[in-house]
Order: structure tokens, then C-alpha cells, then sequence
């Protein structure tokens, strides 16, 4: 069975997109939408920008959307039997199974970069990457350490990424350290995604994907939340909202979907993350990067 996964924020690079509008027609058209839905030029700062103009969250969310979505639309014969995607990408990967159309799918991707820039910028926080632990030994650690710390993605055996307070997350990165960890690194982001600092955000949120119409999906999604198949469409819009504050299980739901039978990963968006951490997983599997028509 073939599973279409999501990239999340961090796949973006300059230029991301322009093969796709210079060569499709439906792209081109897709990306002069998203302009005017969003009411600035993101194909600009795509097609053009620096890696600092893409770095920004409200930028970021939209781009790495937008390259997977319309990717997604310009593939032949797309008949996903399974998706799912990494945090931003579950919204991609609702769009590929028809859950949202591209226009709701674009403004709650932007109305959630904007919620979470404002959530990172009331209260400074940071993510950083534990690598060569045990998961159980991470969530030990954060659970032990003042001020708040917590897993916030489990990519692939050994890889977790622990999210939180700024002086929280140094914290725990030494003692992870010293109990082990091949590295333990502070990220280049702008906050504490996947934890309870992300609550305001959140809430913010709620409210635009209860007033946002869902459909029942052409197939099973994998949500980060619950890592196992989910088709209601009333279950989805609920784990969609608790995503923001809880762990992007990426791990659990890659090895949800092998279970269910899927044989073949393969990547829609920018950079080729997902598949190095498919292949983490399960060396049984194949990975690949979707190429348009």
C-alpha cells in the first residue's frame, strides 16, 4: 500500500515551488489563489526570498503548504491509500484526502503560524534535539527538571525533540547529556511548539476549525496525536486542535501504518526529512520524493 507523508516546518529552502509553477498550469493558477487569499505575494518571497525572509513562522507555515498541496494536485493518478503529516503537514495531508479544500486548508495553516508567532513571542522558548536516548529516558528527565519542559516529537527511534522554557530546555540538555546523549542540541526556532506554551495558540485556533466544514477523507489519516487511522471527520477537527499543544508522534504513527500494510513512503513537499526518518523506522519499507506530471 502507498502512504503520502507531509513535511513539516524546517523543509522550506529558496526558490521552493517555482519548477512546479513555471511547468503546470493548475500550479501556477493554485499558487495566484494563494496570493490573493492571503492577501501578500507568498510566491515572492518562495520563488525569491532569503532563507531568513522563509524563516519566519507566518511565512514558513503557508510555503511548506503550499509546495506539498500543489505538489499533491499535480500528480498523476494521486490515489493515496493512507497519509499523514508531520505536525504543519497533517493539514497538507487533510487536503490530499479531500478532508479540506485548498482555500480552508490555506487559512487555517496561516491563521495557526500566525496564533503560534504570537504565542512564541509572549513568552520566549525553544525546542532542541536529543539524539541516541531512549525515549523513556528523555521523558524522565523532563519530568524531573523545574519550569516546563516536554517531548514534543518523537521522529524515529533515538530522535526526540523536547520543547519548552529557554532555561528548562538548557537544563534538560545538560542532564541529557550526562546520562548520555550522543548530541543534545538547542533548534533555530522561534518557540516551544507541542507544549503547553503553544495553549493560547491554540484556543486561537479552536475556533477557526470549528467554523471550518471537514469532510470524511478518501482515506485513513494518521494524526499525530493518536498515530492510528482516523476517518471521522469530527474526530479529525479534535485532534487537529489538541495537536498544538500535544506530541507530533511521528514514530508511533509511521509504525501504525506499516501495521495497517502500507509498503511504500512517499514524500510530498519540500526536502526529503520524512523519508530519512521513515527509513529509521523500518528498513523493510521503500521512500521516495513525489514528482509532478
Amino acid at each position: 500500500m502507498k502512504a503520502y507523508v507531509f513535511p513539516g516546518q524546517g523543509a522550506q529552502f529558496t526558490g521552493m515551488g517555482k519548477d512546479l509553477y513555471d511547468n503546470s498550469v493548475i500550479a501556477k493558477e493554485l499558487f495566484e489563489k494563494a496570493n490573493e487569499v492571503l492577501g501578500f505575494d507568498i510566491t515572492k518571497i518562495m520563488f525569491e526570498g532569503t532563507a531568513e525572509d522563509l524563516k519566519q513562522t507566518k511565512v514558513t507555515q503557508p510555503a511548506v503548504f503550499l509546495h506539498s498541496v500543489i505538489l499533491a494536485k499535480t500528480i498523476e493518478n494521486f490515489e493515496p491509500q493512507m497519509v499523514a503529516g508531520h505536525s504543519l503537514g497533517e493539514i497538507s495531508a487533510l487536503v490530499a484526502a479531500n478532508v479540506l479544500d485548498f482555500e480552508s486548508g490555506l487559512k487555517l495553516v496561516y491563521k495557526r503560524a500566525l496564533a503560534m508567532q504570537a504565542a512564541c513571542e509572549a513568552q520566549p522558548s525553544t525546542m532542541a534535539a536529543i539524539l541516541g536516548l531512549e525515549d523513556a529516558v528523555v521523558e524522565k528527565v523532563c519530568e524531573e527538571i523545574e519550569g516546563i519542559v516536554v517531548a514534543a516529537n518523537y521522529n524515529c527511534p533515538g530522535q526526540l525533540v523536547i520543547s519548552g522554557e529557554i532555561e528548562a530546555v538548557n537544563a534538560a540538555c545538560e542532564k541529557l547529556k550526562e546520562m548520555g546523549a550522543k548530541r543534545a542540541l538547542v533548534l533555530p526556532v522561534g518557540g516551544a511548539f507541542h507544549s503547553p506554551l503553544m495553549k493560547p495558540a491554540e484556543e486561537e485556533l479552536a475556533k477557526a476549525i470549528e467554523e471550518t466544514p471537514f469532510n470524511t477523507p478518501i482515506c485513513p489519516v494518521y494524526q499525530n496525536v493518536t498515530t492510528t487511522a482516523v476517518i471521522d471527520p469530527s474526530e479529525i477537527k479534535k485532534n487537529l486542535i489538541a495537536q498544538l499543544t500535544a506530541p507530533v508522534k511521528w514514530t508511533q504513527s509511521v509504525q501504525h501504518m506499516i501495521a495497517d500494510g502500507a509498503t511504500e513512503f512517499i514524500e510530498v513537499g519540500p526536502g526529503n526529512t520524512l523519508q530519512g526518518l521513515v527509513k529509521k523506522v523500518s528498513r523493510e519499507v521503500t521512500t521516495s520524493s513525489a514528482t509532478q506530471i
